[in-house]
């Protein structure tokens, strides 16, 4: 097939938002997983069909132009799924699969998909944990030598049949999938889920024999493991590229597809030459969070690459700011000039474009000046056809969107709330005494006397479930059915019940549940300046959930107190404790669209000047531990080791510019999840915070050897409640967890808390959870008296 497919495209995106404009697919998956014979195929065939439809109206046309990536939950999965590669505990699944390997979209196959993702009963889901260094989710495969890995069918040879040549399969190459697995239960000490590389080239060979019988010319292979090494040193992931070498030496045949391998979320130029001694048809690489290509390597790849093509990653599938034209228009000129005619130059995106929202052009109620500045991914896609454009045939083809990108760019530069000489004053004074707090023994000392609180305490991280009613009136208020003062007392008739609830279940330091809040990161966006909120900007994090960036497009103060009502009002209704809940600095940045224009030092210092007024004020209606939650520092480590320091030298110090303003005797709690922490263990510690709470659960407590070892000294809440499972921990479960807690920590410096906060859960399992999280805390506690 080799000799005979077309080129690749000269302009094409890397992937395409999956949800739906209208988030079909969340509430389509949500509806079967309360009834199952709701029709979510005939979702999915509409999705795809619309969004290939939207693909091609917008200009990418053409043999593998348009990108076949959807996923009913999560691309890891899908793999998994298609290796028959589940682990011991849902065997009934994989037999499920193994069975219907020619109905891939059958009930009995999407009932035993949403089991393995999301657990059942005593059966513990996958393990998720972010995506490289973006807010998606993905589900960590288990793999050992005795897991089962061979052709289990897929949903995508069906989808290519009916699509036609111009769709272009997307998967999750071997290689990284691989790399991200963890080692089965199971699986000998030290075992690398690597040595099943053979087994599974197996599969993908199989695989790429059914899609191009089903009439695909080029698949798209994701192999983003290979510019990392953020889970391995050096010289591992110099293993990854020779084996990358190996797997598509394998693959790339001429019986199959034409392969284009993308690297994307960085750089990898050794993994470019690694490739091109393969016979795969295109190479992709990421110029905008990875480097652009020099005149060595572009020398190099001039012969390396010849008849073949080079993607160039130069629209960012990551951001929501439009691309800068002339400068990418002359970094693609270089490289073409550089490799010569031998090699074709296509132009694509960084990555997928599921990190982004559909369309900006829905945004009619944003300032229509700042939609200017925007670039959704159908806005993208466009970018990317004129850039193909400009590239080939010159800047007067393209003329007017060169003056169009022009105008908006001076109107971002000059509009006054983009640069505020006052927030840049205060940043500019910010000393090192201004991030430095008391010794941390004397503040324990404090914290002691002040709360009073046993071995153990018990805590929730923060959100209580967030009803229709919640919802309810919170959507009348913002449309402006409810009057304010009707709104404050609904909320504050929530806050009580939330308050006697805890009560009841007999946890140690309460919260006041947040109905208020839309969302942890939104909430503060709508109440700090600089901000603004999009009515339709949802991605999706995992699964069906779904998250709204805020646009983080000025520079930022905080006009008035955001928090301090509500939590004060909390704590006048019991004589427990209450946190305070902040969201951190670089948590805000991370789950929002960041401007570009400024380093993120100065804009994580001007979030943390924001956050330590509001911790002052919370201190002083009388509030004695503050939570500032920071989910996503881990989520932003850069993929390479040369530029970790750098970033954690910001975002620590953000955090802590955010809380040493703080007396001895407030405790300060952060919180951290879906993280590798003996990644970061030095950088947690350095955070300075009292107490840490972290995501746990699924990995059982497996960072907890690296905080004993590391000295880590200060409190700590290992998450012993997975709570993105609907299911109910047993409390014998909960006891075994405290169990190896109190083994490798020392017992004063444990607390007890769920994994994350309990906004997505309903009450029917969170009251259940909670009582088994304390009745669990109190035998420990008999079991260390």
């Amino acid at each position: 097939m080799t000799t005979s497919t077309p080129a690749f495209p000269a302009a094409t995106i890397l992937g395409y938002p999956r949800i739906g404009a209208d988030r079909e697919l969340k509430f389509a998956l949500e509806d079967f997983w309360k009834d199952s014979s709701t029709d979510l195929p005939g979702v999915a065939r509409s999705l795809r069909k619309s969004r290939t439809g939207t693909i091609k109206a917008l200009g990418l046309e053409g043999t593998g132009a348009v990108p076949e990536d959807f996923s009913y939950y999560d691309q890891v999965l899908d793999i998994l799924l298609t290796a028959g590669a589940v682990p011991e505990r849902f065997a009934k699944e994989g037999e499920v699969l193994k069975d219907n390997v020619e109905t891939p979209e059958s009930p009995a196959v999407l009932e035993a998909q949403f089991t393995i993702a999301r657990g059942e009963g005593d059966r513990a889901a996958l393990e998720m944990t972010k995506w490289f260094d973006s807010n998606y989710h993905y589900l960590v495969p288990e793999i050992g030598p005795e897991t089962r890995i061979e052709w289990t069918g897929s949903p995508r040879i069906g989808a290519i049949e009916a699509l036609g040549e111009e769709a272009r399969p997307v998967l999750v190459g071997p290689v990284t999938f691989l790399a991200l697995s963890k080692p089965a239960e199971s699986a000998p000490e030290s075992y690398d889920p690597l040595e099943r590389l053979d087994d599974l080239l197996d599969v993908y060979a199989t695989y790429l024999e059914k899609l191009a019988t089903a009439g695909a010319k080029w698949v798209q292979l994701d192999e983003p493991a290979l510019v990392t090494d953020r889970h391995r040193t050096d010289q591992d992931r110099a293993r990854l590229v020779e084996l990358a070498e190996k797997a598509y030496a394998k693959l790339a045949t001429d019986s199959a597809p034409r392969l284009a391998v993308a690297l994307t979320y960085g750089h990898a130029f050794d993994a470019v030459d690694a490739l091109a001694r393969t016979n795969v048809g295109a190479v992709i690489i990421d110029t905008v969070r990875g480097k652009e290509p020099g005149e060595a390597e572009l020398a190099r790849w001039k012969d390396a690459l010849a008849g073949r093509t080079l993607g160039v990653g130069v629209v960012s599938g990551r951001n929501i700011w439009r691309n800068p034209l002339d400068d990418s228009l002359a970094q693609l000129r270089r490289i073409k000039e550089g490799l010569g005619d031998d090699v074709q130059v296509s132009v694509t995106t960084s990555t997928s474009l599921f990190h982004v929202p559909i369309d900006a052009t829905r945004e009619t109620s944003l300032d229509p000046e700042l939609v200017s500045w925007l670039a959704f991914a159908d806005q993208k896609i466009q970018e990317v056809v004129t850039l193909a454009t400009g590239l080939r045939e010159g800047d007067a083809a393209i003329g007017g969107q060169l003056e169009e990108y022009r105008a908006a760019a001076e109107s971002r530069r000059k509009n006054p709330g983009v640069r505020v000489d006052a927030v840049r004053q205060r940043t500019g004074s910010v000393s090192e005494a201004d991030r430095t707090r008391g010794e941390y023994e004397a503040r324990r000392e404090a914290q002691a006397e002040a709360l009073g609180l046993p071995v153990l305490p018990t805590t929730t991280i923060g959100s209580f479930p967030q009803t229709k009613e919640i919802r309810r009136t919170r959507a009348k208020f913002r449309r402006g059915e409810l009057a304010e003062q009707d709104y404050i007392d609904a909320m504050r008739q929530e806050i009580k019940d939330t308050i006697e609830r805890q009560e009841k279940i007999g946890l140690d330091v309460l919260v006041h549940g947040e109905p208020e809040r839309n969302d942890m990161v939104q909430y503060f966006a709508e109440h700090f300046d600089g901000f603004a909120a999009t009515e339709h900007g949802w991605v999706q994090s995992y699964g069906s959930r779904c998250t709204r960036p805020s646009i983080l497009w000025g520079d930022v103060t905080r006009p008035a107190p955001v928090t301090v009502e509500w939590s004060a009002y909390a704590q006048s209704l019991t004589d427990h404790p209450v946190k305070g809940m902040l969201t951190g600095p670089v948590t805000i940045m991370a789950w929002s669209f960041v401007r570009d224009d400024v380093a993120p030092k100065e804009v994580a210092d001007q979030l943390g000047l924001a956050l330590r007024e509001e911790i002052s004020d919370l201190e002083e209606a009388g509030i004695p531990i503050i939570q500032v939650d920071e989910p996503a520092i881990r989520e932003l480590l850069p993929l390479r080791e040369e530029d970790r320091e750098q970033y954690l030298s910001w975002a620590v110090g953000a955090f802590r510019l955010a809380t040493s303003g703080a007396a001895d005797k407030t405790s300060i709690h952060t919180h951290l999840c879906y993280s590798d922490f003996a990644t970061i263990v030095d950088a947690v510690d350095r955070l300075g915070a009292d107490v840490t709470s972290i995501e746990a659960s699924r990995s059982r407590f497996k960072v907890l050897p690296a905080l004993a070892s590391h000295g880590y000294q200060r409190g700590l809440g290992p998450g012993v409640w997975d709570i993105h499972s609907a299911r109910v921990p047993s409390e014998e479960e909960i006891e075994g967890l405290l169990d190896i807690a109190v083994r490798e920590l020392d017992p004063r410096q444990v607390w007890v808390n769920p994994d994350c906060g309990l906004k997505t859960r309903a009450w029917e399992e969170t009251t259940p959870s909670a009582e088994h999280l304390v009745s669990a805390a109190k035998k420990v506690r008999e079991k260390l008296s």
